[in-house]
C-alpha cells in the first residue's frame, strides 16, 4: 500500500508516517501543504492519502478541496482525512455522497493505533470509515423522530455502526452476536423508518441520513 501524507504540524505528520512504516506500509511522500500534497499525488500515484482537514494558508478546508481535486486526477485514490474536531457539515457530507474509499477521523484515533489501522485499511479495500465520536456527537444532536423513536437500543448501536460504515460482520464482531442477528436488526430499523425496497436509493445511507441531515440542521 503507498501512502502520501498532507498534515501541516510536523510533529503529527513524522509521528503518522513512523506508525505507517512501523506497520510495514509503504509512505512515499509527506505535504505541509495541500500543492505539494497535489504534487506528490501527481508523481507517485498513491493507493491512499492521509489529508488534514484544515491547512495553510488560511487553515480552514484547503485539505477537504485538495483531496476532492486528488482523486479527480486520481479517481481510485482512497482517502482518510483527519480532523482535530467534528465539522458536522463535512462528516454529513461524506456520508450523503455514498461514495467508498473515503474516511473521516479525528486526530484522537492515531494514537489507538488498532482502530487507526482497521480503518486505514478499511478505505484502502474500498469501505468508508467514519470516526466513531463523530458519529455519537451527531446522533445526539438530531430532534425526535417518530421513525426513529421507534428503534430498540440495539438497533440504533446497530445503525451507528453503519454510520462508521462497518458491514454485517464487522458490526456482528463488534456487538458480540451472530450475522444473523445483525440481519435481523437492519430488516427491522429500515421497517421501522419506512424504507421499502428500491432500486434507486441505497437503504442503509438513507437510514443513517435521517439522523445526520437533521444533526447538520442544528448545527447551523
Amino acid at each position: 500500500m503507498r501512502i502520501v501524507i498532507a498534515e501541516d504540524d510536523p510533529l503529527l505528520r513524522e509521528g503518522v508516517a513512523l506508525l505507517l512504516r512501523a506497520e510495514g506500509l509503504e509512505v512515499v511522500a509527506t505535504a505541509e501543504n495541500s500543492d505539494d500534497f497535489l504534487s506528490a499525488v501527481d508523481e507517485h500515484v498513491p493507493d491512499i492519502a492521509v489529508v488534514d482537514v484544515r491547512m495553510p494558508p488560511t487553515h480552514t478546508d484547503e485539505g477537504i478541496v485538495a483531496a476532492v481535486e486528488a482523486r479527480r486526477r486520481s479517481p481510485g485514490l482512497a482517502v482518510l482525512v483527519l480532523s482535530a474536531y467534528v465539522e458536522h457539515a463535512f462528516a454529513t457530507d461524506l456520508l450523503a455522497s455514498g461514495s467508498a474509499r473515503l474516511g473521516y477521523l479525528l486526530k484522537e484515533r492515531v494514537g489507538r493505533v488498532a482502530e487507526f489501522m482497521e480503518a486505514l485499511h478499511r478505505v484502502a479495500d474500498g469501505g468508508t470509515a467514519i470516526d466513531p465520536d463523530v458519529v455519537t456527537q451527531l446522533l445526539t444532536r438530531t430532534r425526535p423522530d417518530a421513525g426513529l423513536d421507534r428503534l430498540s437500543p440495539r438497533e440504533r448501536d446497530v445503525l451507528a455502526l453503519m454510520a462508521e460504515g462497518m458491514g454485517n460482520s464487522a458490526i456482528a464482531e463488534r456487538l458480540v452476536v451472530t450475522d444473523g442477528a445483525v440481519h435481523k436488526h437492519i430488516r427491522s430499523i429500515f421497517a421501522k423508518l419506512d424504507l421499502p425496497p428500491d432500486d434507486r436509493a441505497d437503504r442503509r445511507v438513507t437510514a443513517v441520513l435521517r439522523y445526520l441531515e437533521d444533526a447538520r440542521r442544528q448545527s447551523r
